[in-house]
């Protein structure tokens, strides 16, 4: 990973914009490493630190360097993915079929007893008027929220389907809103694609293809025949188990078969029959597929990227392949059947739509009903690597309906930028994330009316001729936008979500709607509906109603509410900032703003606060962040100040660095960088100089989990932390800066050469410690020490370490945490799983779907378990029921 690509990474577009110009700020009340703000922060600051990581790589470096990702996408988001996965592929590549053998492992466990209550199924809204405060992106228009939708499907009855990143399918059946989980059986709760085939059944690609920080892989393609009723289940998988282990861009339906775009190639099935194998058309490098010479090669992710197929409605022998790594690969291209029946890659008569390698890069398509149109986006990677304003080659119409072309452009990054879009600054406009935004669909009625989506929502009803961002990215900058709590969003109308996935077009009692998949969740509008003078959509509903909960959760922290009694619970989230749910709610609000990370909470008082944003970019509030908004005209009235240290301002940090409080000092603090620092005046903090580092792990590596009790400190790391030369280790010392040393860890050793999740102390014995290490083991990594086992025993300070994994599944685990009882209960990439005190076999903690938990953490008075899920929100359980 370059070091310009991590310099850069500070700013999101998950944010506020504002002039910086507003206020004169107070010195502690930004982030460590600038004056300007965080939650309001401004996108020329953003612009600058992209600037600096364009021009550093050629689009074709990436195949002749590693075979990886170069990282200089958009913003953070491609970092973070890359580090999300190294996490549980390192030091080599999984082999497919692991998270489906773990999902079978882990249902064939015996249970406790109890059952999990999801606190978190209510709405969350991210404008909630009583968090105005300066790292707050609430009033910005997106109104209630939830985490992200992958994909969309929708009926002319009402009956809308939503697939989520990580939280699985979910049904409606009043046009959007009231929503049931309809796929909580399947071992795979990642959505790729949802597609509604010409007799009604719904289709579910599983393994969500954005490439995100935290996209999973899938367990194949499913169908449910009675989508209105009915469930999905293992049995209406279909094929075999070719496509275990990938992602799915698109389903697209022609010639009595069905298509899937994945991360292996492009393959095929019949729709009559789910038995039979899928047939693999066209891989352009299948030596990297499983099985092949290459397979374990460091490159072979990036290999054999599909991205989307289209099919001649006239013709449906008549076949177009997109085919391509989003930063660039010399297979990237358009490829299509030659008279002898062999894929080719087109390279003339394609009219305006680039297919050389270094300009096709992620691509959709979709086409009119009455087939008179195809409509394409490409983003190219040499914009990626070079342009620091846009990756968007353009959008495209094939006027001959036919995906041969010719093709002529109808947009670009600039001409969406004049049409009302909330991003015009240099260095950050329509189409900067096209690698990881976008869809596209046709009216049904009208071949000439298209939605497209980046990280905006852009409707054209003449076929590109003019276009309108119905959807912007959000109201901040905008004359009708204010900060007046007593409003919403000013006197701008609401907007959807930024970040754009999924799309689906349906009909709910006679009238038409667009529904729109996004970071945010679902959004809905009439299909023709209203707009204002600068284009912007005047009628867009959120459906997320609290009904629906796939919140991506990083952390949780829990303290008592001492404004209203009982508990306050507060959670750092993948780009829906920071929730925080007071004990008399019956509305979740936001009041940090961006991604969430990590979190501190003191439990004798939830409104003390310590929120992550990324690369520990941290801010701290002493009053819950409640805010009207008057620190715009008053910089005297903001309540949190950004204080991260300075790992975060070089970047060596990772996107989401551990923190945590002493155990038994809720004062003194740890975070982990490339150097382990404390801070021991608590949520009083200020200032980021109050940090003292009191440990370089050095150069190339960061911290990967971090704990501390009494003052003995406990850090994991990394470096290099892929799968090229991976590393990891164990430092241990004291929070005073004394005693620090490396603990012994060659490759062979009992802790496997495997990502370092998480560490639990036993309150009783400082000594006393227990490590969760993530990947899966050697017989599904190929790598060096990749070893066996996930949770590991120390019972002297760290030095030595015996697998106490016996029963536990092959899975990767994230965190773990010492119960009030001494027993022993760890998050994995599938659940919970729990060891009593005194026994040494696992069980499986409830029944929670295939979802992610990433951290655990108790209440206050220890009875309650809190469970942070990457797609389902928080979920608690009595500590007394796991026996």
């Amino acid at each position: 990973m370059s070091q310009p690509t991590r310099k850069r990474r500070w700013f999101t577009i998950c944010a506020i914009t504002a002039s910086a110009a507003l206020v004169a700020i107070p010195a502690g009340a930004a982030p460590g490493s600038g004056g300007t703000p965080f939650g309001v922060r401004a996108l020329a600051q953003l612009a600058a630190e992209r600037g600096q990581s364009t021009d550093t790589v050629s689009p074709k470096a990436k195949a002749d360097d590693d075979g990886g990702d170069d990282g200089n996408e958009a913003d953070e988001i491609a970092e973070g993915a890359d580090q999300y996965a190294e996490a549980r592929t390192s030091p080599g590549v999984v082999a497919p079929g692991a998270y489906g053998a773990a999902w079978t492992s882990l249902t064939n466990l015996q249970s406790t007893g109890g059952s999990w209550r999801n606190i978190t199924d209510l709405p969350y809204n991210s404008d909630d008027p009583r968090y105005r405060d300066y790292d707050s992106n609430s009033s910005g228009g997106s109104g209630d929220v939830t985490g992200r939708m992958a994909a969309m499907a929708a009926d002319d009855d009402g009956y809308v389907y939503a697939g989520s990143a990580g939280g699985g399918v979910w049904r409606s059946r009043s046009g959007g809103g009231h929503w049931q989980p309809i796929s909580d059986k399947l071992p795979a709760q990642s959505t790729g694609a949802l597609a509604l085939d010409g007799t009604g059944r719904l289709w579910l690609g599983t393994g969500e293809a954005t490439t995100n920080a935290d996209a999973y892989l899938g367990s194949g393609v499913y169908v449910l025949s009675n989508p209105r009723h009915g469930t999905f289940s293992a049995r209406g998988r279909v094929g075999g188990d070719e496509l275990e282990s990938t992602t799915i861009h698109e389903l697209r339906f022609g010639g009595g078969k069905v298509w899937a775009a994945t991360s292996e190639g492009v393959w095929s099935h019949s729709t009559k029959t789910l038995k039979g194998a899928w047939k693999l058309e066209f891989a352009p490098n299948p030596a990297y597929l499983p099985g092949g010479s290459l397979a374990n090669d460091p490159s072979a992710p990036y290999k054999n990227i599909a991205n989307d197929i289209a099919i001649d409605p006239k013709n449906p022998s008549k076949v177009v392949l997109a085919v391509g790594w989003r930063s660039g690969d010399d297979y990237n291209g358009f490829y299509t059947k030659d008279a002898g029946g062999t894929w080719t890659r087109i390279s003339t008569g394609f009219g305006d739509l680039p297919t050389d390698a270094d300009n096709v890069g992620n691509v959709t398509f979709a086409r009119s009903a009455d087939g008179s149109r195809y409509y394409a986006i490409d983003q190219s990677p040499e914009q990626l690597n070079t342009n620091p304003d846009s990756g968007l080659e353009g959008i495209y119409v094939s006027k001959s309906g036919s995906p041969t072309g010719p093709w002529t452009k109808i947009a670009d990054y600039k001409g969406l930028a004049a049409d009302g879009s909330a991003l015009t600054s240099s260095g950050y406009m329509p189409g900067v994330q096209a690698w990881y935004n976008q869809f596209l669909t046709v009216d049904p009625a009208n071949a000439e009316h298209v939605y497209a989506g980046l990280e905006e929502v852009y409707e054209t009803k003449d076929g590109g001729t003019n276009w309108s961002t119905v959807g912007p990215y959000w109201n901040f900058g905008f004359p009708c936008w204010s900060i007046d709590p007593t409003k919403q969003t000013g006197d701008c109308n609401p907007t959807t979500h930024s970040d754009q996935h999924g799309v689906a077009i349906g009909s709910y009692h006679g009238k038409s709607f667009v529904y729109v998949g996004n970071d945010g969740g679902v959004y809905k509008r009439p299909l023709n509906g209203s707009q204002d003078t600068s284009g912007h959509a005047t009628d867009w509903t959120s459906l997320n109603d609290g009904t629906i909960d796939t919140l991506q959760y990083y952390s949780v922290g829990v303290g008592q509410d001492l404004t209203y009694g009982g508990l306050s619970v507060t959670g750092g989230l993948q780009d829906n900032g920071q929730s925080i749910l007071r004990s008399n709610d019956t509305v979740m609000g936001s009041n940090f703003g961006g991604d969430g990370g990590d979190t501190i909470t003191d439990p004798a008082n939830g409104c003390n606060i310590a929120q992550e944003y990324v690369y520990l970019a941290i801010q701290v509030t002493q009053n819950c962040a409640v805010n009207d908004g008057s620190w715009v005209t008053d910089p005297s009235k903001i309540t949190s100040y950004g204080v991260a240290p300075a790992d975060n301002a070089t970047g060596e940090a990772r996107f989401i660095a551990p923190l945590t409080a002493d155990i038994k000092n809720s004062s003194t603090w740890i975070a982990g960088g490339r150097h382990i620092w404390v801070q021991t005046n608590g949520y009083a903090i200020r200032s980021g100089s109050e940090w003292k580092s009191v440990y370089d792990l050095g150069a190339g590596r960061t911290a990967t989990a971090v704990a501390a009790s009494g003052g003995k400190v406990y850090a994991a790391w990394c470096g290099p932390c892929n799968n090229q030369g991976f590393a990891r280790g164990i430092s241990v010392g004291n929070a005073d800066g004394t005693g620090w040393h490396d603990v012994s860890l060659p490759v062979d050793a009992t802790v496997p050469n495997r990502y370092l999740a998480g560490f639990a102390v036993d309150p009783k014995n400082a000594d006393h410690v227990y490590l969760a290490v993530n990947g899966f083991s050697r017989h599904w990594t190929e790598g060096p020490g990749a070893g066996v086992g996930h949770v590991f025993e120390s019972t002297d300070g760290g030095t030595t370490w015996k697998d106490i994994s016996k029963n536990l599944p092959d899975v990767p685990t994230n965190s773990a945490v010492v119960t009030s009882n001494g027993g022993l209960a760890v998050a994995t990439d599938l659940g919970v799983v729990y060891r009593a005190p005194g026994r040494t076999q696992w069980k499986r903690v409830g029944n929670l779907p295939a979802v992610a938990v990433l951290q655990l953490k108790l209440s206050p008075d220890g009875r309650t378990l809190y469970a942070a899920t990457h797609g389902r929100g928080i979920y608690t359980i009595g500590v007394h029921d796991l026996r």
